[in-house]
């Protein structure tokens, strides 16, 4: 019997930790049985920092015509995938700022190259606001944005940009940026055309819980009606360097990320997997909340630039994320972007 949202919204209202973690644990282990935890090494990849939307929570993107501002030339890129690869890689997650002159052929250009250098490379990039800013200043439809993509290399879409997907919200922390009801398009266009992409949240910048809620719900309604999202990933805004951060009393604590991280895998029983993060929380509490339903610890971010603009230096190996499942009491299996495992040990 799928959670209500009213009966989501009392958990997370709830000082029920413990209780709320156990029924979260028991769903990670129905929908994952043989106690395994998977991990994945990829890379992530920002081509460019010049964005037009300004949005108050970052601290990463710069304006145009800012001397830091900057486009990775192709050289460059390559470069960032064959130190992937000899760590044993397989994947790049590739987003930059909305760019208000690179058009389509860039992106064609870019995919097309990279593909054909390392044909074995799966990418998932673009978030929703990217692909809906290539098809505005390209002046393309969104579908044919999109399968042009896919042509050029284009693997699946990560969920970058969702942020709480809540108009209230969005108006107040990027007043710029895509509506709820546009970032939801591109996933639902994404899924028609057959491609996989996940799902994210950034919680704690100055929502009600409320807004969790429905951000939680939007998402189960779009994968009811699709079943294109392959994973549901949460995470808690970082204050440092942005100006949002200057106007938040309150920082999100370990108990309200274990919260919020059990009750989306409870209410999301119909995505397979739930990642924990260990970037923002740090490690201790992600093992923490591999009892609280997380199923997935992520990559161990070989290059990593967004959250780290904003103060957040934590990074990790493949031998310290796999002792970190390990002491957790579970047995870390790597796998792919798909999230289909291939090393069991």
């Amino acid at each position: 019997m799928a959670l209500t949202s009213a009966q989501a919204l009392d958990m997370l209202r709830s000082d029920d930790l413990l209780g709320i973690g156990m029924e979260a644990d028991a769903v990670r282990k129905r929908l994952h049985p043989g106690n395994v935890v998977t991990y994945q090494i990829d890379r992530n990849i920002n081509y460019t920092n010049i964005c037009t939307e300004y949005c108050s929570f970052c601290a990463f993107y710069r304006p145009v015509g800012s001397p830091e501002g900057y486009i990775q030339p192709l050289e460059s890129i390559f470069q960032k995938i064959e130190e992937m690869i000899a760590l044993g890689g397989t994947g790049v997650l590739m987003q930059g700022g909305l760019h208000p002159d690179l058009k389509i052929d860039y992106y064609e250009n870019l995919l097309r190259s990279i593909k054909q250098r390392f044909p074995q490379i799966h990418l998932h990039c673009f978030s929703a606001p990217e692909v809906l800013n290539i098809a505005e200043v390209s002046c393309l439809p969104l579908r044919d944005t999109l399968v042009r993509l896919t042509d050029a290399g284009l693997d699946s879409i990560p969920g970058g940009g969702a942020e709480i997907l809540d108009d209230e919200v969005r108006r107040r922390i990027a007043r710029l940026k895509c509506t709820t009801e546009e970032w939801l398009l591109v996933h639902r266009t994404a899924h028609a055309l057959g491609m996989r992409t996940t799902a994210t949240m950034m919680f704690g910048c100055g929502e009600a819980l409320e807004h969790r809620v429905s951000h939680f719900e939007r998402v189960r309604q779009l994968q009811e009606e699709t079943g294109g999202f392959t994973a549901f990933i949460p995470w808690f805004f970082q204050r440092a360097h942005t100006s949002l951060g200057n106007f938040l009393k309150e920082e999100v604590t370990a108990v309200d990320y274990l919260k919020t991280l059990a009750v989306a895998r409870i209410y999301l029983d119909n995505i397979l997997n739930v990642q924990a993060s260990w970037l923002t929380p740090g490690h201790k509490i992600c093992q923490i909340a591999l009892r609280f339903g997380g199923n997935d610890v992520g990559s161990i971010l070989i290059e990593e630039n967004v959250v780290r603009a904003a103060g957040v230096t934590r990074t990790s190996s493949e031998e310290q994320l796999r002792r970190m499942i390990r002491d957790a009491g579970f047995r870390p299996v790597k796998r792919d972007t798909l999230y289909r495992s291939y090393f069991l040990n």
